[in-house]
């Protein structure tokens, strides 16, 4: 491919068609909100899933209709003290409700502290109606028809040429192209990339390097200065009879204190009752066991799937066994005699579950000389690294691309 020309000797224009990359809240929350704002131009979506979600994606099993399993984040709490705008449409669509749940905290070896919450247990509380990614459904459903979306498709490789983005496959096949790239994660433009999937380079600072943007530079330095928690979590599904004791527990939500994290290697659980009487609990590990075992992606991860990573040589069994056990004895003061040896149970890894302060600073998350834009929870200010901050941050990045597309009007 041809070198790109320096962006100082380009005119600077609005955005035509907008390239996003990552279909969790902060990117669906960026499309409806652009939409909702009168954007007229296209706008395309990228994402390595099946379907949109992100980290607030839903389990769902071709073979099994009726089970779905919030794998990721379990709710959505709002802190700040005026609502994201989106919110209100949602309630009225019907694609999120008030969360009613029992939250409680553990301390040390056993003891339960009832409504006592986290930071996840703060402000007020939403859950998706039928699933956490009816958070995303909604909010794409928001903006119509609006949104050419491809799912199940990885980008790896960016490239400016001729004033458009170029996204690029894994053999650097032409994916799409947009005159404007949005990046709802860091997976693109962190060197973690380099780390997690044995990348040689990391695509948006390679891409970056001929445009001479001193703001986007400077961008991706805060960028790669981001460090993030992982997570492993376990997915446990119980049959009717085996759900009974787990639905009559006096939480729904179980949070650790820093000493039962310590002893139990576990940080939360929720408990998810099924509308067929079954029942999904997922165990969410803490950071330091998830350091641990950072190489072991689960089965049913889709980017392990498209990079073609090698198996594990089954430490994903030794992982889930570890989690099964401590999910087992964690338990035992309520459910004496806990065997969740007959229960289906899956892992699932999150490599970059949240990200550390201080994030991106608001002020660099709109590069107009570049036509680069960032959204996502690693955006500093309220509602940071949570669900909330990825909302905020979509609709604040729309209000910024709709105004340079009015610019040029």
């Amino acid at each position: 491919m041809a070198s790109p020309p320096s962006l100082l000797s380009m005119p600077l224009s609005g955005p035509g068609s907008i390239a996003v990359i990552g279909a969790g809240v902060s990117g669906c929350a960026l499309v409806a909100q652009l939409r909702r704002l009168g954007f007229e131009g296209s706008i395309s979506l990228w994402e390595t899933g099946r379907g949109p979600g992100g980290r607030a994606s839903t389990r769902r099993s071709r073979h099994d209709a009726e089970l779905r399993i919030d794998h990721g984040a379990p709710l959505l709490n709002i802190t700040g003290e005026t609502a994201p705008l989106l919110l209100q449409p949602l309630l009225e669509g019907g694609w999120i409700e008030p969360w009613q749940g029992a939250i409680a905290q553990l301390q040390g070896e056993s003891t339960l502290r009832p409504g006592k919450a986290d930071a996840l247990g703060l402000g007020h509380l939403y859950r998706g109606l039928g699933g956490m990614d009816h958070l995303c459904r909604g909010l794409l459903s928001l903006a119509g028809d609006g949104c050419d979306a491809h799912y199940g498709t990885l980008v790896r490789h960016l490239h400016w040429e001729d004033g458009l983005w170029h996204l690029l496959g894994r053999h650097r096949e032409l994916l799409g192209q947009a005159d404007w790239l949005v990046l709802s994660s860091t997976l693109l433009a962190h060197p973690r990339s380099r780390m997690i999937f044995g990348w040689e380079d990391v695509p948006l600072q390679v891409a970056a390097a001929p445009l001479g943007d001193l703001q986007l530079e400077h961008a991706l330095t805060v960028i790669a200065g981001i460090r993030s928690e992982a997570r492993s979590n376990l997915l446990v599904v119980l049959d009717p009879k085996a759900a009974g004791p787990w639905r009559d527990l006096p939480f729904s939500l179980l949070h650790f204190d820093a000493a039962a994290q310590q002893r139990w290697g576990l940080q939360r659980i929720t408990i998810q009752p099924q509308q067929d009487g079954r029942c999904a609990v997922v165990a969410h590990s803490t950071k330091a066991f998830a350091a641990d075992h950072l190489d072991v992606y689960g089965t049913h991860s889709a980017v392990a799937r498209m990079l073609q990573l090698p198996p594990d040589e089954g430490r994903e069994d030794t992982v889930i066994a570890a989690l099964t056990t401590a999910l087992e004895q964690v338990m035992a003061p309520w459910l004496p005699g806990l065997d969740l040896g007959p229960a289906q149970r899956q892992l699932m890894r999150w490599g970059a579950a949240f990200p550390l302060a201080p994030g991106l600073p608001s002020e660099l998350m709109f590069c107009p000389r570049s036509r680069v834009g960032f959204c996502g929870d690693f955006i500093a200010g309220v509602g940071f690294g949570r669900i909330e901050g990825a909302l905020r941050s979509g609709e604040q990045l729309a209000i910024e691309l709709r105004a340079a597309a009015d610019r040029c009007v």
